[in-house]
């Protein structure tokens, strides 16, 4: 269980570093203490259900996300919705970077 924690944790740190937000703002923003997100980010404790849900709403993932590190449909509708503040010539780059990372990927397979 304490590796699942962590799991979590790195996680949530990952993605609140990812959207620049200190672990106060989070924790602002989700309605919950700083320590929350603290003993979070660090495994020492477990997240109740209605604080998972507030904070995958502020870092805009899934749960089955953060829980079990899996992309579920929540997390592609999400992707999508990002994708589509792009504009026509930031969508034709970021495909270019996905198509570069992939073949990266299967040349070291």
């Amino acid at each position: 269980m304490d590796d699942l924690l962590t799991q979590i944790g790195q996680r949530i740190r990952k993605h609140r570093e990812r959207s620049r937000l200190s672990q106060e703002q989070l924790a602002e923003r989700a309605d919950v203490s700083s320590q929350t997100i603290s003993t979070a980010e660090t495994g020492k404790k477990r997240l109740r259900v209605e604080n998972i849900i507030k904070i995958c709403e502020v870092l805009e993932i899934s749960p089955d996300y953060l829980l079990l590190g899996e992309i579920s449909p929540q997390d592609l509708i999400i992707l999508s919705e990002k994708l589509s503040q792009l504009t026509p010539g930031q969508y034709r780059h970021l495909e270019d970077i996905i198509d570069s990372y992939i073949s990266a990927l299967s040349e070291k397979q």
